[in-house]
């Protein structure tokens, strides 16, 4: 029998105004260790060199994702909705609020980095011996279990998993509100109580009233506007680059067996890729930092001149350019080599891509990845046959090339480049 609390529990929010908390079982999650390692990691990862305020953390980011979800079953609960399995409430809070548990610092360029995947980290958490594991066995000894499976989406109840993971989840409305609040931007702002209003469960899925779907347009467009204005910020992106190289160069490092002046054991057996999951939760954003300032005195100069760059804010530059060919490509490495750059260090071509919305193709069968319309004969009918500023922005969406450069070594060369080349870099 689980206790109650004996007053619930709030955090002030800035998104959400108040974040509840009325199970005993969430406070003591949020209480954990694995979970308080979240404050230490920011939500945003290097975007705080190219927006000043993006200091927020995975932590109040997965209480907004709690909150959300909260405020969705206490609506359905409220309407009465018979389609919402009210057994599984416990299940969907302790998920949204655990979804990102698993993130490591610098979340996604660090999983680049060293090919690691969050969501498998998270359920290693959840199911591990960990305190977090600790707690949910005492609701059920198989509870861990159902937590991971909706992180994994394989939860035998996909309204469940829509909750937490769809195109209309609450963790893409937290991180867009949140995310466009700590930026300073206006893209990311949406009409979250007109969609949560709007939301029914229906037949074992979460799908939206059609009088609701000028909001969830909206949504989409905002998520659209975030990600080619924010998300993929070329200044970012830059950082991104020359934390990525920071770390595949420890990795060349190591595996020369190079004798590092400084090094932490989780670190190395991060870069070695024989961490554990102990070794996994020592490490955060003040552990990579900690050891990139010491790393600036490294003998290595290139690990030593790259940590430098980081810390010091002393991006690559970049430039546009249109589609280039394989042979342009190579053509390109070839002379920077022949200059006597590192290509491999000196030159990064970035292209990124976005998916704004994924329209119904009749061939794919998950329809989870769909939003749905249900109009007043409950007919259904996915967001893209009835919108067309949806269908506008359906599809994969491509940004120009950037070429990204430490542009005073590049000035130093330019005269021995060949001149097609070297324009693009002066």
């Amino acid at each position: 029998m689980q206790l109650k609390l004996t007053e619930e529990k709030v955090f002030k929010d800035p998104v959400h105004n108040y974040v509840h908390v009325k199970d005993p079982i969430i406070w003591q999650l949020i209480n954990t260790p694995e979970f308080q390692r979240l404050r230490r990691i920011r939500q945003l990862g290097t975007s705080y060199l190219t927006f000043h305020g993006a200091e927020h953390s995975r932590f109040s980011h997965s209480l907004g994702v709690y909150e959300i979800t909260r405020k969705i079953i206490s609506q359905f609960e409220r309407s009465g909705y018979t389609d919402w399995p009210t057994e599984e409430k416990l299940v969907a809070l302790c998920a949204a609020l655990l979804h990102d548990v698993g993130h490591g610092p610098f979340s996604h360029s660090i999983e680049e980095a060293f090919d690691m995947n969050h969501e498998e980290w998270t359920c290693k958490i959840i199911m591990g011996d960990t305190e977090i594991g600790a707690i949910l066995r005492t609701v059920a000894p198989d509870f861990p279990e159902k937590i991971a499976s909706v992180i994994e989406k394989t939860y035998d109840k996909p309204i469940v998993v829509n909750l937490v993971s769809s195109p209309l989840d609450a963790d893409r409305m937290d991180y867009l509100l949140r995310d466009a609040y700590y930026t300073g931007v206006n893209y990311g702002t949406i009409d979250l109580d007109r969609i949560l209003r709007m939301l029914r469960p229906y037949h074992g899925r979460v799908v939206v009233k059609d009088s609701g779907m000028h909001a969830v347009e909206d949504y989409l467009m905002a998520r659209y506007q975030m990600y080619w204005q924010v998300y993929f910020h070329p200044v970012t992106r830059s950082s991104e680059i020359i934390l990525r190289q920071i770390f595949r160069r420890a990795k060349e490092l190591v595996q020369s067996e190079y004798s590092f002046g400084f090094m932490l054991p989780s670190l190395l057996s991060l870069i070695k890729g024989n961490i554990t999951v102990q070794e996994y939760l020592r490490i955060d954003e003040s552990i990579i930092q900690t050891a990139f300032n010491q790393w600036t005195e490294e003998k290595d100069e290139l690990l030593r001149e790259l940590c430098t760059r980081f810390l010091d804010r002393k991006l690559y530059k970049y430039v546009e350019v249109d589609l280039m060919s394989a042979d342009e490509i190579t053509e390109m490495t070839n002379a920077f080599r022949e200059a006597g750059l590192n290509p491999e260090y000196d030159l990064e071509i970035d292209f990124p891509s976005d998916l704004p919305y994924d329209v119904f193709r009749p061939d794919d069968e998950d329809s989870q990845k769909q939003i749905i319309i249900i109009d007043k004969q409950e007919r259904l009918r996915d967001i893209s046959e009835v919108s067309e500023i949806v269908r506008s922005i359906s599809g994969i969406q491509r940004g120009k090339y950037h070429l990204y450069f430490p542009q005073e070594k590049v000035r130093t060369v330019l005269g021995q480049l060949p001149p097609q080349i070297a324009k693009i870099f002066s």
